[in-house]
């Protein structure tokens, strides 16, 4: 929204929240001691920031990556000058619950000088090596990165974690990632985890350990956007290896029944020829081809005991998907509650001891921005570059700044959004058309906002997270209200009546 230039600017200045506090001990409770207590690398990168005698497009920057990956994925296991950026791929036998690994070495002529332009290269190479698609492997190669430079020097703890034959492709001095752009030509050999296949190539619980998340958590926004993601990426690998354990246990049923019906007809076979064999013993012709029938028979029973043996191996690689599914939920689970915890301790203590207010842009508009102020002047320190929230719809929910935001015309959107509590930046955006005047309601974890699509308004219950869980099947009335009374939701029909939903799935009560 363009400010008035009729030179009238009128604010109003709505303070929402925020006792300020010093929240150091809170944000740091959930943190592993015996990991901060590790002699790791605290990671702060230092890059060159003067200018360049040769400016590289992104996406040239990104193809370097691209290449190698390309190689790889063509079945390469080594590709790349060792001059320049280079990749082994090491994949070996089991070795315990050790790690294969790609390591993806920077040689002495390597010009990269900027952590942002690495980590370019990197997710180019997770592109085309794996498949990710841009936003997953972008967010993988900052983890990558932020790993490495946590265990550079760490010998220990690669040779505790890697198998043998990554190990051998290493040294000692170069294992990692320096926070020093100009230690990284031929001193660099970084290690990118590899996983159990698909989405789950590279190993997300190595590369968002407890001590690397311990890094995004020095960020001044606590790193929420970033672990947000993993958390969403991480629910998506457990979804994937549900569904493949799925699949395969229905899969090893059909082949139970056939292997048992087959086997039933092979003990059907062996009584016959018994029977057969005894009714024919003076007649050696007839023996004979009895022979012939039980040696097939046996070598088709043979044939079903292979099978029953392969069908184990299935159960098992079933089950293992199943407890990485299990793995997964549970990380993810246990870093949302910790992103909730530092999210409510970010607006708890605010930015230079500051409040947050939201300031509408004259006074006949009902959006606006949300601003931070010093209590004590007045004083505006920090201002969001949104300037389309609802500013009636404003809502902390667990730690969360939630609201409407958006405007329909030049191909924008109204949608419920998610507030970085530290930039005032939008965090998320939920995939719901929202009503422009609808209001927020909320119930326990519960949101409820008016969506409008398809030529209907109706009302649709949110989640946290800003996913649709239901949406009611009558239309509702643009400036419906929503109130939660006796375990019933009231609300009003598009005509005005009244009436009354399940809070659940908005279904209609009595009808």
């Amino acid at each position: 929204m363009n400010m008035p230039k009729n030179g009238l600017r009128f604010l109003r200045v709505l303070f929402v929240v925020l006792c300020i506090a010093d929240a150091t001990e809170t944000l740091f409770a959930q943190v592993d001691q015996g990991e901060l207590e590790r002699n790791l690398t605290d990671v702060t990168f230092i890059n060159y920031e003067g200018p360049h005698a040769r400016i590289e497009t992104r996406e040239q920057i990104r193809q370097i990556g691209a290449g190698l990956g390309r190689a790889v994925s063509g079945g390469a296991a080594r590709t790349g000058g060792t001059g320049r950026y280079f990749v082994i791929h090491s994949v070996s036998a089991p070795e315990g619950d050790k790690l294969d690994a790609d390591i993806f070495g920077l040689g002495v002529d390597v010009g990269v000088d900027h952590i942002r332009n690495l980590r370019t290269i990197i997710q180019g190479y997770l592109q085309e090596a794996y498949g990710y698609n841009a936003a997953d492997a972008s967010l993988l190669a900052e983890y990558t990165t932020i790993y490495n430079a946590v265990y550079r020097g760490a010998w220990d703890y690669f040779t505790s974690r890697y198998k043998t034959p990554v190990i051998e492709n290493l040294s000692e001095e170069k294992a990692g990632l320096s926070i020093r752009y100009d230690e990284w030509p031929g001193r660099t050999l970084m290690l990118i985890p590899l996983g159990i296949g698909g989405i789950s190539s590279i190993d997300t619980s190595a590369v968002s350990d407890s001590r690397v998340i311990e890094e995004l958590r020095k960020e001044d926004d606590r790193g929420v956007e970033q672990r947000q993601e993993m958390v969403e990426f991480k629910e998506r690998e457990a979804a994937e290896a549900e569904q493949r354990a799925q699949v395969e246990r229905e899969a090893i049923k059909e082949e139970e029944q056939r292997t048992t019906e087959e086997r039933a007809q092979v003990e059907e076979e062996r009584q016959q020829i018994a029977q057969e064999r005894e009714a024919a013993r003076d007649d050696p012709a007839a023996q004979e081809e009895l022979d012939r029938r039980e040696q097939q028979v046996e070598q088709k029973a043979a044939e079903i005991d292979r099978r029953e043996q392969a069908l184990e191996e299935r159960r098992e690689e079933a089950q293992k998907q199943e407890d990485f599914a299990e793995q997964k939920t549970e990380e993810a689970q246990q870093e949302r509650e910790s992103i909730a915890e530092d999210q409510q301790a970010l607006i708890d203590a605010g930015e230079r001891s500051g409040v947050i207010g939201a300031m509408l842009e004259s006074p006949a508009a009902t959006v606006g921005r949300l601003v931070r102020l010093d209590p004590a002047t007045g004083e505006e320190l920090k201002r969001s570059p949104l300037n389309t929230v609802s500013i009636r719809t404003l809502t902390f929910l667990n730690g969360k700044i939630l609201a409407i935001a958006g405007e329909t015309r030049s191909g924008g959107a109204v949608r419920l959004i998610e507030i970085n509590p530290g930039s005032l930046e939008m965090a998320k955006q939920g995939d719901e058309d929202i009503h422009p005047t609808s209001l927020l309601w909320v119930n326990g974890s519960d949101i409820y906002a008016i969506t409008a699509g398809n030529g209907s308004l109706n009302l649709g219950r949110f989640d946290a997270n800003l996913t649709l869980l239901a949406k009611s099947a009558i239309s509702v009335h643009p400036n419906a209200s929503v109130t939660i009374q006796q375990g019933s939701l009231l609300t009003q029909r598009t005509d005005g009546s009244a009436a009354i939903l399940n809070p659940g799935d908005l279904t209609e009560i009595g009808k």
